[in-house]
């Protein structure tokens, strides 16, 4: 049995089209879904169980978060597997038997990601696989992202983080574990979990024989407030939590005083003065809050 856990914030249209695309190419599994509605307003909830009774939709009187609402979801979930996906994805095909067939090969595989395309022409990557976070800049690199498929980024191997937009992990690492880290919010909490999996003794990996597409644009940066808050507060979470020693304090500083600063510069050319406030913001709750980040 698999349990597929998705949140739904404000994105009705979307969930349905996720719902839908599992009901109608998944045939080779037992599985559930579970729908956690993070507080959406015009009343979603109620829409969802009307128009899908047989689906499990949990109701959450607040926003979670991405961490908090994925493990409402698991509370509420019986399959041996979890398997956690956006609700702005689609399932095109039915490979997931063989995608999780990749368990059988070793006690040791705690989770694993498909390969992720856009969904939009000309349908690019977006991930098949991570390269690790570099010591003290915490930058890395989505391999395959807004390439051309073809066969190089067919090869499954292990790989140094999940993707939080699709992903299945085993219910005994779950147990093993614990749930996401929930201080997140949102952003960096699937790169964290990935740290306390390896940390237990298990192994992440791609297998690309699953391919997820997924609506997330293929623009970057800052497009609201809310996420260069998250993003600017959460790096240096990240790097106070799972970086050790010196490099910590190192990582902290040039994330602080390098990038929080070249991001409120740009923002402030851009005459975008909200984000540039959002990213003070973050950073001085991390400072507040530091002994909450342990």
């Amino acid at each position: 049995m698999i349990s597929f856990v998705t949140i739904n914030y404000n994105g009705f249209s979307d969930t349905c089209d996720l719902i839908n695309s599992i009901r109608n190419k998944v045939f080779s599994i037992d599985y559930e879904i579970i729908v956690v509605d993070n507080a959406s307003s015009n009343n979603e909830f109620d829409r969802l169980c009307i128009l899908y009774p047989r689906i499990k939709i949990v109701k959450s009187d607040k926003n979670l978060g991405f961490a908090g609402g994925n493990n409402l979801g698991i509370k509420h979930a019986v399959g041996d597997l979890i398997f956690f996906i956006n609700n702005d994805t689609i399932i095109k095909e039915d490979n997931i038997a063989a995608f999780i067939e990749i368990f059988s090969k070793s006690d040791k595989i705690g989770a694993i990601s498909p390969k992720i395309k856009f969904s939009y022409e000309p349908m690019n990557l977006q991930f098949a696989g991570f390269t690790r976070l570099s010591n003290i800049t915490l930058r890395n690199s989505q391999i395959g992202n807004k390439l051309p498929d073809n066969e190089i980024y067919n090869v499954r191997k292990e790989i140094p983080y999940i993707h939080g937009a699709a992903f299945v992990v085993k219910r005994d690492v779950v147990n093993k574990v614990g749930m996401m880290p929930e201080m997140y919010f949102l952003y960096y909490e699937e790169l964290d979990w990935s740290e306390r999996i390896k940390d237990g003794g298990y192994t992440l990996w791609y297998n690309p024989v699953l391919t997820i597409y997924h609506k997330e644009s293929q623009s970057t940066g800052y497009n609201s407030p809310l996420q260069a808050y998250y993003l600017t507060r959460n790096r240096m979470v990240f790097a106070y939590r799972n970086i050790s020693g010196l490099n910590r304090y190192l990582s902290i500083c040039y994330l602080m005083f390098v990038v929080a600063t070249k991001d409120i510069i740009k923002s402030s050319f851009k005459g975008k003065f909200s984000l540039v406030l959002s990213v003070l913001k973050g950073v001085r709750d991390f400072i507040i809050h530091i002994n909450k980040w342990k």
